[in-house]
């Protein structure tokens, strides 16, 4: 089995075409619905309707196969993994953001709360009855 049986296309017009094109859209779709506090289960849908017009596209422009099961589950994985590479990436970016009396940032991806919240919280406590 070649690359160009499994990928429905020659690996370069996937490459561009998926990782470049649509791996771009689908990091903007990720980042455009961390924005606006939507579920992440939304993403899940955005990347199949992505992974189709991938699919079309490269059948469109570059001959390949339109109906390559393993080069639409390949695409599709691909294009929700960055999808949620982003989304991940901007919901811990809004959340210190929108909320810096109560989050810092854990990485990249995470977040935490604030130690001196903690500890304010803890000495207001100690001071009642």
């Amino acid at each position: 089995m070649t690359g160009a049986s499994v990928l429905g296309a020659g690996f370069a017009s996937f490459a561009i075409l998926t990782l470049g094109l649509f791996g771009f859209a689908a990091a903007m779709t990720g980042q455009a619905l961390a924005r606006r506090w939507r579920p992440v289960r939304q993403l899940l849908l955005y990347a199949l309707l992505l992974a189709a017009g991938d699919r079309f596209l490269l059948f469109a422009l570059f001959g390949g196969t339109l109906l390559s099961a393993g080069g639409f589950i390949i695409a599709y994985l691909l294009l929700l993994g960055a999808a949620l590479l982003a989304y991940r990436l901007t919901q811990a970016q809004c959340m210190v953001r929108q909320y810096p009396w109560l989050y810092q940032r854990a990485g990249p991806f995470g977040w935490r709360a604030r130690s001196d919240r903690i500890l304010a919280t803890n000495l207001s406590k100690e001071g009642q009855p």
